[in-house]
């Protein structure tokens, strides 16, 4: 049975986890250690506050000897077609009150075009029909309205150069792409640093990460990988990535260099796009 995740079947789901905990005489802590979560994990749980992924909902089934209760009733993202690794990390972003990400490849999902972003879905695997790349690239865009509100999320994207040159969808894709990202760094509705090609190594190579900030919850990271996705919980890890990013943020172009040089490789894109239609 499909359960739509919204707060009132989170609450729903975390008292009855509570209830069955304490039917087991188990504390959280003790409930933790037995399903690898941690403790605040399960508080968070318990108070409607987060909700498990499929593979914790099966652990806390086998524990508890719940019959398969806690994965059946799971509150899922009714309607969101997203990969099953980064469900618990939209939950996230839609919750932030800051989000810091670095992209080491491609634009980041909060700043993508419909054009760009119909490229990149479109050559996932396995293959897609229309029908399905259109309800991808929708809930994509739909997860960039946080960017409608001139106050929250506070978001700060680094990007490495490869971004702005790996040409995804040709030229006039790539143009409009870039004047996009300018134009709300312009706005100051998000902050945006290029790590240029000049400078070689650096601290986040190896992959997109992002960072979150929350009113109601310890800060989390979220890092990403081929069909593979993991939310960062331990505080001290956290702190590590936080860290890391820190450090190659401090090795970035500023703000208003690195909107000067999105508009320039926009420019040479529609020239490059001009030339081709004249030739």
């Amino acid at each position: 049975m499909a359960i739509e995740d919204n707060p009132i079947s989170r609450v729903r789901y975390g008292e009855e986890l509570r209830r069955r905990r304490e039917a087991a005489g188990l504390t959280q802590e003790e409930l933790g250690q037995l399903v690898a979560m941690s403790r605040t994990h399960i508080a968070h749980i318990e108070a409607g506050r987060r909700r498990p992924d499929v593979e914790d909902a099966r652990r806390l089934d086998k524990v508890l000897n719940t019959g398969g209760f806690f994965e059946r009733f799971l509150p899922v993202l009714d309607g969101k077609k997203v990969a099953e690794y980064f469900e618990e990390a939209l939950e996230y972003e839609g919750r932030a009150r800051e989000i810091r990400e670095y992209a080491p490849a491609v634009v980041p999902g909060l700043l993508q075009t419909r054009e760009y972003a119909s490229e990149v879905l479109g050559f996932g695997y396995p293959r897609r029909s229309d029908e399905e790349l259109e309800e991808l690239v929708a809930t994509r865009l739909e997860r960039a309205r946080i960017l409608d509100s001139f106050h929250t999320p506070e978001v700060c994207c680094l990007l490495d150069e490869a971004v702005l040159r790996r040409v995804v969808g040709g030229p006039l894709v790539m143009c409009e792409q870039l004047r996009h990202i300018a134009e709300l760094g312009a706005s100051r509705r998000i902050r945006v640093h290029v790590l240029p090609y000049s400078l070689g190594a650096h601290a986040l190579q190896a992959g997109f990460l992002s960072l979150m900030w929350f009113e109601d919850l310890p800060p989390i990271a979220y890092a990403e990988g081929v069909k593979s996705g993991r939310i960062i919980e331990l505080p001290s890890m956290v702190r590590e990535c936080q860290e890391i990013y820190d450090q190659a943020l401090g090795d970035a172009l500023s703000h208003r260099k690195s909107l000067d040089l999105l508009t320039s490789v926009a420019e040479d894109y529609e020239h490059e796009a001009q030339r081709a239609l004249h030739s």
